[in-house]
């Protein structure tokens, strides 16, 4: 018996924000759960709190503008299974909600949009960056090339149309998003990790249902992707374990490598005062099953080197 064969007729209701990001990586779940277990999926736009304003999502909170409103719906039973980007959740788990899967994760990088095809070390200075992100723009600043960061918000099109109508010089995005829409060949340049760290699970899904609905769980599980679970768990706690919600100027990335024990966890994290003028970096390895403790060490260790004061300073 196939797999279409044997599963339930249901289509499953897959709640997503309504934008052309979120439903192309909505879709592409969706797909992938059909494809796996026969089942129809059916996506289902809501409106979240931080599709309807224009303001900084620093300014309405940042923590959980674009989840909330999902969440409930899945709560009430209104949607079956939801798809966020893994980096606009909340660090503190959802009352009758479960993670339950991490798909394979796309590249967690940040990308640069410039006029004329340039990159960021060509920028000449006084040129106008736009970025809504404050690790973005904390980092942006700690460089000292001497740019206008300017604060953005809106989808990507909107976005590059600011470069494209000559507004900007420059935008920087998430390089997973340009990628899932079809939109790389916009780059100009692909920022190095050393330059500008990545935000906590910058490029992963996270898929989730009600944790007692057992059958939609047993499905989405067999999407799962152990190595990017591992690593977005240790960025995630990192943040946890600062205290600091997804607008905080704080950036992790983890990557999985051989070690001489097998298979090894290297996370690498920064705390930069959003004006640019102190940072404070770290590192830390180990096992892929310490993941956990390994993000709350890391964060430990930038808090005794002044982590919450830098993310005190204001712009």
């Amino acid at each position: 018996m196939t797999a279409a064969e044997g599963a339930p007729t249901t289509t499953l209701r897959l709640g997503t924000r309504a934008s052309a990001l979120a439903r192309t990586q909505s879709q592409g779940v969706a797909d992938a759960i059909t494809a796996s277990t026969g089942r129809a999926v059916e996506l289902v736009p809501i409106t979240t709190e931080g599709d309807r304003s224009t303001e900084a999502i620093a300014q309405l909170g940042g923590t959980g503008v674009f989840v909330t409103a999902i969440r409930a719906a899945l709560v009430e039973g209104s949607i079956d299974l939801a798809v966020h980007s893994y980096k606009d959740l909340p660090t503190a788990p959802a009352p009758g909600l479960i993670l339950a899967a991490v798909p394979q994760r796309n590249d967690p990088r940040d990308a640069l949009v410039a006029r004329n095809g340039l990159t960021l070390g060509e920028l000449p200075a006084g040129s106008r960056v736009g970025t809504g992100a404050p690790r973005r723009i904390a980092q942006l600043r700690a460089l000292g090339l001497g740019l206008e960061i300017v604060p953005l918000r809106g989808n990507v099109d909107t976005r590059l149309g600011r470069v494209t109508a000559g507004d900007l010089d420059a935008v920087v995005l998430a390089r997973a998003g340009l990628a899932r829409l079809d939109r790389l060949d916009a780059v100009t340049e692909t920022l190095d990790p050393l330059q500008v760290l990545p935000a906590p699970a910058q490029g992963a899904l996270a898929v989730e249902c009600r944790a007692s609905d057992a059958r939609t769980r047993e499905l989405l599980g067999r999407l799962e992707d152990s190595s990017t679970r591992a690593c977005v768990t240790a960025e995630r706690n990192t943040l946890a374990a600062l205290e600091a919600g997804c607008s905080a100027p704080v950036a992790a990335y983890a990557e999985i490598a051989e070690g001489d024990n097998g298979p090894e966890l290297f996370l690498r994290a920064s705390v930069t005062a959003i004006d640019g003028s102190d940072s404070v970096r770290g590192s830390v390895s180990g096992r892929l099953d310490d993941a956990a403790a390994l993000g709350r060490a890391l964060a430990a260790d930038l808090l005794d080197r002044g982590a919450a004061q830098l993310m005190a300073v204001g712009p």
